[in-house]
């Protein structure tokens, strides 16, 4: 008998759905001792939706940066996102407003879950209700992280950041079962370690850089030795 396909979405979505939860809560505590009103939090989550920019808006926004440093982080940061479009199957969702939606609530996780193996058939309600999904915990855990903060101390705050990092981490490792790939996991260590230890303090941005030249020279290296 064919899995009913709500179960089929959650099945697949609900264990990164979950680690949205402590990540949620986490951006609330943080938006809430930077001095903000806790309702920013879900407002943070539901419109900015982009993880990790989200954790550096708080501190941009509490300390009044200028609209340009704000757009450039932004674009840094999310510059990612360009390349999850070239093979996230949004041409498999119906509907403009629909494609709309779903092209603004891409997210790491949702790009994880939709071009896995296991979604390779899902239909366009399916990839819909996946990002949906997503998208409501991550704003629900951010909203119910900003009423709890006031009443937690600071110090409880510690560790609570490295769960981003946890997270990618385990959808690093996901993405590597399901399309091994020895070459590419060893460019974004190399990268990574590189980053770390020439510019700690630009990390991210020499990381992307790198690992981006990377491939590029790789396809270029391939490319010939396929026409050759």
């Amino acid at each position: 008998m064919p899995e009913h396909p709500v179960r089929a979405v959650l099945r697949l979505s609900a264990p990164i759905g979950l680690a949205f939860v402590p990540l949620g809560m986490a951006l609330g505590f943080l938006v809430v001792h930077a001095g903000l009103a806790w309702w920013w939090a879900p407002v943070f989550a539901a419109v900015i939706y982009a993880g990790s920019l989200e954790f550096l808006m708080v501190g941009l926004a509490a300390a009044g940066a200028p609209v340009a440093t704000v757009a450039l982080t932004s674009f840094v940061v999310n510059s990612r996102h360009v390349f999850y479009a070239l093979s996230f199957p949004l041409q498999r969702v119906r509907g403009t407003a629909a494609k709309l939606y779903s092209t603004y609530v891409l997210s790491d996780e949702a790009y994880a879950v939709g071009v896995s193996p296991a979604a390779a058939t899902w239909t366009s309600r399916q990839i819909l209700l996946m990002q949906c999904a997503f998208h409501f915990t991550w704003a629900a855990s951010a909203g119910l992280g900003g009423l709890l903060g006031a009443a937690l101390p600071v110090q409880r705050l510690q560790g609570l950041d490295f769960a981003l990092t946890a997270l990618f981490v385990v959808l690093a490792i996901d993405a590597y079962r399901q399309r091994p790939d020895r070459l590419t996991a060893a460019l974004a260590a190399v990268s990574a370690v590189t980053a770390w230890l020439l510019a700690p303090g630009q990390l991210l941005v020499c990381a992307f850089a790198a690992f981006t030249a990377a491939l590029l020279a790789r396809f270029a290296i391939d490319r010939r030795r396929a026409d050759g």
